[in-house]
């Protein structure tokens, strides 16, 4: 079973003593970099919300990825990485514009690399090699359009002991849906109708976006609302056939009250017949 790996303790002696890092150039824009971004954007929300209780862990992307600051501008630049275990603040990583291996004292442990045109192919074929040889674990790519930019609509590597990439696997499933594991997020990739989902194998669910995330609060929202106008509705026809019955009730006592003060006359006009009748007998006995 895969659980969400626990923050290791920090060293305070590494974060006070350590040199500062150095700031990298932005690198260039893309052509088709607008066509990209809902892509790369929604991985690093994810990821980001995956990881929102590791203080060591870095979620970043689009700087460049470099083994020394000297190297920045021959080096990649990712649209997503990954760095667990981490003895620098992540905040000064980000402030430094990108990721130095040699400063940070390891490589990132994850790269995500989405499909464009413009560079679709150097992205499994030169990019793979170079990340391979700056040591990052897993090398994943994604195509939305399912291959027509990469190779695959997904795809992703593991680095071995000798430094080589080996194929992670990756299956299709009957729907469409094609998978692969991250050994390093303990995550399920997935592409699925040309978007990319991470799947929690311990819970069994899709981690949300956050605009999936809002939609669910609003749904929630939503339920509950219903709920208080289901439970304001069989209240008030509750209180309404309350007093319904009270309704009846109170009729069925002024009837009886009616009934009792009827009787009550009609007894008081028997008593006074018999008095009558009782009056002319004896008048009739005297005379």
């Amino acid at each position: 079973m895969t659980t969400k790996p626990v923050s290791p303790p920090r060293s305070t002696a590494a974060t006070t003593t350590r040199p500062r890092l150095t700031p990298l150039p932005d690198p260039p824009r893309l052509p088709d970099m607008a066509t990209q971004l809902p892509y790369i954007a929604r991985a690093h929300i994810v990821l980001d919300d995956w990881f929102r209780d590791r203080p060591d862990v870095l979620v970043s992307g689009e700087g460049y990825l470099c083994y020394e600051a000297g190297d920045a501008r021959r080096s990649p630049h990712p649209d997503c990485l990954v760095a667990l275990g981490l003895t620098i603040p992540t905040e000064e990583i980000e402030l430094a514009n990108g990721y130095t291996i040699i400063e940070i004292g390891k490589p990132p442990d994850f790269v995500l690399e989405v499909a464009s045109e413009s560079t679709g192919v150097r992205d499994y074929t030169v990019k793979r090699e170079l990340y391979a040889g700056l040591k990052v674990a897993e090398y994943w790519r994604f195509d939305r359009t399912g291959g027509r930019f990469h190779d695959a609509a997904l795809a992703g590597d593991r680095l071995t002991t000798d430094g080589r990439y080996e194929r992670i696997s990756v299956t299709e499933q009957a729907d469409g849906i094609i998978r692969g594991y991250s050994t390093v997020l303990g995550l399920e990739l997935r592409w699925v109708a040309g978007w990319l989902h991470f799947w929690d194998p311990v819970t069994e669910e899709y981690l949300p976006d956050l605009t999936e995330a809002k939609a669910q609060r609003n749904d929630a929202i939503t339920q509950r609302n219903d709920a208080i106008v289901r439970r304001e509705a069989e209240a008030s026809a509750r209180r309404q056939a309350e007093a319904q019955r009270d309704n009846v009730i109170a009729q069925r006592d002024a009837a009886v009250n009616r009934a009792q003060e009827e009787a009550a006359v009609r007894r008081q006009a028997e008593e006074r017949v018999r008095q009558l009748e009782a009056e002319l007998r004896r008048r009739q006995a005297e005379n």
